[in-house]
């Protein structure tokens, strides 16, 4: 299993491999998160209900063998992919991710709603709304016009257009995650600790 998506386990250094294992091991004595577990394991409280959606839909694209768990192994393969993944792969991930109903395109609502959802919870301090966003998208890359972005429009789309990726790729940053790891759960702003980038 040490190979998903095309990333494998070595890739990953030794020392975050082991802070990895300390988190998880620490939060999730039984080797393998629950849902619940998820959310408190990234510090997920209150969300909204279309937020709380996102976290679900984002823990089953996690759960690469579909048994209502995430193992150690899915934890590092979906977080080495969302880190150090190639942009393709990403996008694949993100595609997924967007694609709630898991009918092989994205509609508008699917669109806005992963993005009001992200919004909440990563707190981004981006100038254009949600709603903004995703008419962006829409117009710039749904090329046959039909209200849906399938796989390859939205791969081809996004590639070509350098202001797409660059907000998705933002939106979409859990560098703040590993940072928690890697300081112990603390925030690294309220320890004094610079926090270390990831690569």
């Amino acid at each position: 299993m040490g190979n998903m998506d095309g990333k494998t386990v070595e890739e990953l250094s030794t020392t975050e491999c082991h802070q990895w294992y300390k988190k998880f091991m620490t939060e999730c004595p039984s080797g393998q998160l629950t849902l619940y577990e998820f959310k408190q394991f990234f510090g997920l409280k209150n969300l909204s209900p279309a937020a709380n959606k996102y976290v679900e839909q984002m823990f089953e694209t996690f759960d690469f063998n579909k048994d209502g768990y995430i193992d150690f192994m899915e934890y590092v393969a979906a977080l080495s992919l969302v880190l150090k993944g190639k942009v393709d792969q990403k996008l694949r991930w993100y595609f997924k991710l967007y694609d709630v109903d898991g009918n092989g395109c994205i509609d508008r609502g699917e669109l806005l709603n992963i993005f009001k959802a992200i919004r909440s919870i990563n707190r981004c301090n981006e100038t254009m709304t949600a709603e903004e966003f995703t008419d962006m998208v829409f117009d710039k890359i749904d090329i046959n016009g039909d209200g849906e972005l399938s796989l390859e429009e939205f791969m081809e789309g996004v590639q070509k257009d350098e202001m797409l990726l660059e907000i998705l790729t933002r939106s979409l940053d859990l560098t703040h995650i590993v940072r928690l790891i890697q300081n112990d759960g603390q925030n690294p702003h309220e320890s004094g600790q610079e926090p270390k980038a990831a690569q």
